[in-house]
C-alpha cells in the first residue's frame, strides 16, 4: 500500500494550514483510493523539535514522526507564510531529519498566508529546501491566500491538478497522468525518440 505522510505547519486550531493540507491529502486520494494518510501536526511536537535541536536526541513522539516521513512513499509538506517564508517550525522540522531522509521522494508543497502577494514562498523558498534535501517536488504546488477560502473554486481545481500530478509521481503509473491530462517531464522527453 502507498503511504503519504502529510506535515503541516499551522499554528492555530483550526488552521487553514490544515486545511489546505487536508485538501491536497483528498485530491491525491481521488486518484488514489486505496492510499494510506499519516498526518503530522508539527503544532503538537514544537517543543519536541527545539529540544532536539538543542541536545541531539528526538523524543519518542518526534522519532515517530521522524519515522512516518522517512518510511512514506511521498511527502505532503504545508507551512504558513512569515515574513516572506515558511514558518521557523516547519524548517526546524526538516533541519532536524536526516539530510538523506527525502532522497527521491515525491513531495507536494504547499503553504498559506494572508495575501496573494506572498505565493512565490512556493518557489523561492519551499522549492530550493526540497531540491538540498534531494526529495523530488511535483510541477504543481499549491498557495492558498485567505481570500481563497471564501469561495474555493479556483483552490479546488489547483488542489485537484496537484493531487493528480502527485498521485502519478506516486503511483509510477502513466495510466494516471494521463487520464488527468498532466504529462510526466520523463515522457515528454521520450516522445521524440
Amino acid at each position: 500500500m502507498t503511504t503519504i505522510a502529510v506535515v503541516t505547519a499551522g499554528l492555530s486550531q483550526p488552521s487553514s494550514t490544515r486545511l489546505l493540507a487536508d485538501k491536497l491529502a483528498a485530491a491525491t486520494r481521488a486518484v488514489l483510493p486505496d492510499v494510506e494518510i499519516e498526518l503530522i501536526e508539527l503544532r503538537d511536537l514544537a517543543l519536541d523539535v527545539t529540544k532536539n535541536m538543542l541536545t541531539g536526541f528526538p523524543s519518542p513522539a518526534l522519532r515517530a514522526a521522524i519515522d512516518t516521513v522517512t518510511a512514506a512513499d511521498g511527502l505532503i509538506a504545508v507551512t504558513p507564510v512569515f515574513t516572506a517564508s515558511y514558518s521557523g517550525l516547519f524548517k526546524s522540522f526538516f533541519d532536524v531529519l536526516d539530510q538523506k531522509a527525502l532522497d527521491g521522494k515525491p513531495v507536494l508543497i504547499g503553504a498559506t498566508g494572508g495575501t496573494e502577494r506572498h505565493s512565490l514562498v512556493l518557489d523561492f523558498a519551499l522549492r530550493p529546501l526540497f531540491a538540498y534535501l534531494r526529495a523530488e517536488p511535483v510541477a504543481t504546488a499549491v498557495y492558498a491566500a485567505s481570500s481563497d477560502w471564501a469561495s474555493p473554486g479556483d483552490l479546488d481545481k489547483r488542489a485537484s491538478r496537484a493531487g493528480r500530478e502527485f498521485a502519478a509521481r506516486l503511483s509510477d503509473a502513466p495510466a494516471v497522468a494521463e487520464s488527468s491530462g498532466f504529462v510526466p517531464f520523463e515522457q515528454l522527453l521520450g516522445a521524440g525518440e
